[in-house]
């Protein structure tokens, strides 16, 4: 069965640094448009960065020069290393690929898309 999964979420003091990873297994990244979103409670799901097939990427303007996303073929994996991070950063966050654009586990095109990690930032 296709599926991703999300780890690395923790709670940190602000300016404290995190490294988020989605690991896939019965289907692969390379190539796929990926991306990080987030939601905090109230609030809607936010994009939070995007790395495209031809290695160019986007960030939502609070996670500029604080976020980098990032991709290992050989694991796999879609990691995003956030850095500096705010109580306003407070959320759980999930990896798609462009194309599966939710929050919150579930199936979109044949994969099984985990429930996410939660990152809590206190001042």
């Amino acid at each position: 069965e296709a599926h991703a999964v999300e780890s690395g979420g923790d709670s940190v003091q602000a300016g404290g640094s995190l490294r988020l990873s989605c690991r896939a297994s019965g289907f692969t990244f390379d190539g796929s448009d990926m991306v990080w979103y987030r939601q905090a409670p109230g609030n809607e799901c936010e994009l939070v960065a995007r790395l495209s097939g031809d290695g160019s990427s986007y960030y939502t303007e609070s996670a500029k020069g604080r976020f980098t996303i990032s991709h290992d073929n050989a694991q796999n994996t879609v990691f995003l290393q956030m850095n500096n991070l705010q109580p306003d950063d407070t959320a759980w966050y999930y990896c798609r690929e462009s194309k599966s654009a939710f929050c919150g586990g579930g199936y979109a095109n044949g994969v099984y898309w985990g429930r996410g990690t939660q990152v809590i930032v206190s001042s």
